[in-house]
C-alpha cells in the first residue's frame, strides 16, 4: 500500500476580515470519519462498500476474490448486522454527533484564529453519505478560501485515515477541486496533551461512580479497534501509536492506579487481526475472579455500533456469563465541548 499521504506545505494566514465583510466561510473544516448507516436501509450499501475496500481489509484471493469473498460475508452478516443496528435505534446516530463536532471546532477556531474566520465544518465519510465529493462540492459552493482536512480517527492507520485520505484525494481529481485552495492536513494526534487528559478524565470520572472499597478491585480494560495484521507486517504505525494512547492514559490516572489492560474489538472477515481480543480478555478477567470492569474505548470519538452495541451490548452479556458482576463503559466524547477544545487544540496546532 502506499505510505501515509503527505503533509502539504503551510500557509501563512491571509490579512483579517474587514468591517462589514461577508459572512461566507473563508476556512473549511473537512472532518474525516469512517461513517455508519443512517438506517435499516442503508446497511447492505454500507457493508458492500466496507468489505469491498481492499484499503481498510485485504481479503484473499487479490482484487476478485475480494469481490467475492466481500458478497458472502454481507450476505452471511446482513440479517445478524441489520438486527445490531435495531437494537440502537435502527441506524447509526455517528453523523449527528460528527456534525455537532465540527460545528463545535469551528466556533472555536473562529474564536482562536479570527484572521482566518469564519470557519465552517464539512463532513466527508469514507462509506456512507455524505462522502468527501459531497464535502468538497460544497466547499467549493461556498467560496472557501483554504481548507482544513481533519482526521477523527485519533490513531493513524493505512486502513482508516490513510484510505479516508487517498479517497479525499481521489475525490478532489473527480470534483475539480485539486488545487484549488491551500489545504492543511491533519493526520493524527494520538498524542495530544488535551486528548489523553480527556480519555483520563473519563476513565476517573467511571472509576468515581463505584464506592471506594470496589473501585480498588475494578480493572480498566482500554479497547481500541483492532487492525488486520497485513497492515502491521507492513509497519503499520497504529499498534505504536495505540500503545503511546495506552501509556498516556496510565500515566496521567491519579495514584493507586487501577490495573489496566490493553485489548482490540472489531475484528471481521476471514483474516488474522491485531490481539488481544477484547472479549477473550473478558473472559480471562472471569475466570480470574474479576467482579468490577470498566471499558474505556481510545480509538472512537463518538458513539457508534461499537460502542452502542458490541461494548453495551455483546461484551456486557460476555461479561456476566464469564461471573463479572459490574461491567460498565466510559463515556464517549460525542459533544462535550471539552472535545471540540481538542480539536481546536490540534488544528491550531496545524495551522
Amino acid at each position: 500500500m502506499s505510505g501515509p499521504a503527505p503533509r502539504p506545505p503551510r500557509v501563512p494566514p491571509g490579512p483579517p476580515p474587514a468591517a462589514g465583510a461577508s459572512s461566507r466561510p473563508r476556512t473549511g473544516l473537512v472532518l474525516l470519519n469512517l461513517g455508519g448507516p443512517a438506517d435499516l436501509e442503508a446497511i447492505r450499501p454500507f457493508l458492500d462498500e466496507l468489505f469491498a475496500d481492499r484499503e481498510i481489509i485485504r481479503l484473499p484471493g487479490g482484487a476478485l476474490g475480494q469481490r467475492l469473498i466481500a458478497r458472502m460475508i454481507v450476505r452471511a452478516r446482513l440479517a445478524k448486522v441489520t438486527s445490531y443496528y435495531a437494537a440502537i435505534g435502527g441506524g447509526s446516530p455517528i453523523l449527528k454527533y460528527t456534525a455537532g463536532q465540527g460545528e463545535g471546532l469551528a466556533a472555536r477556531m473562529d474564536r482562536r484564529r479570527p484572521d482566518l474566520a469564519p470557519f465552517k465544518s464539512y463532513v466527508a465519510f469514507r462509506y456512507a453519505p455524505p462522502t468527501s465529493d459531497d464535502a468538497l462540492r460544497a466547499l467549493r459552493a461556498d467560496g472557501v478560501e483554504r481548507a482544513v482536512v481533519v482526521t477523527l480517527y485519533p490513531q493513524y492507520s493505512e486502513a482508516t485515515t490513510g484510505s479516508s485520505l487517498r479517497e479525499l484525494t481521489r475525490a478532489m481529481a473527480r470534483t475539480g477541486f485539486d488545487g484549488a485552495v491551500p489545504l492543511t492536513t491533519v493526520d493524527r494526534w494520538s498524542d495530544a496533551a488535551s486528548f489523553l487528559d480527556l480519555l483520563a478524565s473519563r476513565v476517573e470520572a467511571g472509576l468515581a461512580a463505584w464506592p471506594a472499597e470496589r473501585r480498588r478491585a475494578a480493572v480498566v480494560l482500554m479497547s481500541a479497534h483492532s487492525l488486520p495484521m497485513s497492515f502491521v507486517n507492513d509497519g503499520d504505525p497504529y499498534p505504536a501509536e495505540i500503545e503511546a494512547t495506552f501509556q498516556g492514559v496510565v500515566a496521567r490516572l491519579r495514584e493507586p492506579k487501577p490495573r489496566c489492560l490493553l485489548a482490540f474489538q472489531s475484528q471481521t472477515g476471514p483474516v488474522r487481526w491485531l490481539g488481544p481480543q477484547t472479549g477473550d480478555v473478558i473472559r480471562q478477567l472471569g475466570r480470574e475472579g474479576v467482579q468490577e470492569l470498566l471499558v474505556a474505548p481510545i480509538a472512537f470519538v463518538s458513539d457508534h455500533i461499537e460502542t452502542l452495541y458490541e461494548i453495551d451490548v455483546m461484551f456486557a452479556h460476555e461479561a456476566r456469563e464469564a461471573g463479572i458482576r459490574d461491567f460498565r463503559r466510559t463515556e464517549s466524547f460525542n459533544l462535550d465541548p471539552r472535545f471540540f477544545d481538542v480539536l481546536a487544540d490540534v488544528v491550531a496546532r496545524a495551522l
